[in-house]
């Protein structure tokens, strides 16, 4: 006998672009014979306000595993939507589709307009996966752990307060390599080497290259350059004792005081997220479609397309 298929949707309700995507999705799955998932009773209302699904939809608790035997998690929305879900996705290593509604949604597989598309193809069982690099984070104080966590894109060590600077000290490997006044320190994953990371002036890092990146944020400092160093290095970043304190955020989601003495360590993650791929396809011409990069020379594009 065929276990039947679930799939855990994630979206949020508050667009009416979302909440209409939202419903045509459970309606495709639904004549399909796919099970549907939500974590909100809202998302439930919403999808099938008359209660009048064709096939019975859950809702469990975010608290409670909520991917734990689902095929996949299917995601409506930009890159934070997306953060979300992998947060739900990765205790059950289960994959994770994203359809951007959002603005650049570098994360996401498909844009809105192949909604039906996307829809079809996981119905079909026509999608490969690869796994992400995640990074592992832990703050101590005096030797003593306070707080443990991971980030799929980043964890950021910032100032706490616009006013103050901080003041903070980078060591990789056991090694101090520099201290600077900033307004903070990103340490970052390839896959995060596109976002926050990117913002701030570092590199963009090919998702299957290993490596983790290190980018100071307005660093107050002659040497003060984004570093790439080993997969299994050991980054820190040390909260200077006298100074203010500082805050820790981790793909923008989930955050951490850190009070002057505080150290971070950032090593790459034990556990990957994993995200589902529609098509073949190379990072460059994700990389050009996504920031609509010019890709003709400046003769060709002055001359009308005809090379001179």
């Amino acid at each position: 006998m065929t276990a039947e298929r679930e799939v855990l949707l994630v979206a949020h309700p508050d667009r009416e672009t979302t909440r209409e995507a939202a419903r045509e999705v459970s309606q495709r799955f639904a004549k399909a014979g796919i099970r549907l998932r939500v974590t909100d009773e809202d998302m439930l209302k919403l999808i099938d306000p008359d209660g009048c699904m064709a096939m019975p939809c859950t809702v469990v608790a975010p608290q409670d595993d909520p991917a734990r035997g689902a095929e996949l998690v299917f995601v409506l929305g930009g890159d934070g939507t997306l953060l979300r879900a992998a947060e739900l996705a990765r205790p059950a290593g289960v994959p994770v589709l994203g359809v951007n509604l959002g603005r650049v949604g570098f994360l996401a597989e498909a844009d809105s307009e192949a909604l039906g598309d996307a829809v079809q193809q996981v119905v079909d069982g026509e999608y490969h996966v690869e796994d992400r690099m995640t990074v592992d984070v832990t703050v101590t104080d005096a030797g003593t752990e306070l707080y443990r966590t991971w980030a799929l894109n980043e964890a950021s060590v910032e100032k706490f307060t616009r006013e103050r600077v901080l003041d903070a000290l980078i060591e990789v490997d056991g090694r101090p390599v520099s201290s600077f006044g900033c307004d903070g320190v990103l340490c970052a994953t390839p896959t995060g080497s596109t976002a926050y990371a990117f913002s701030a002036g570092g590199p963009i890092l090919w998702p299957d290259v290993e490596a983790l990146l290190v980018v100071p944020n307005n660093a107050h400092a002659m040497f003060s350059r984004p570093l790439v160093v080993s997969p299994s290095s050991v980054i820190s970043v040390g909260i200077d004792p006298t100074g203010p304190k500082a805050v820790l955020t981790c793909d923008g989601l989930r955050t951490f005081d850190l009070q002057p003495g505080a150290l971070v360590q950032v090593v790459c993650g034990q556990r990957p997220v994993r995200l589902v791929r529609l098509r073949e396809g190379v990072f460059t011409d994700r990389l050009v479609h996504k920031f609509g990069l010019p890709v003709r020379s400046w003769r060709e594009r002055r001359s009308g397309g005809r090379a001179m």
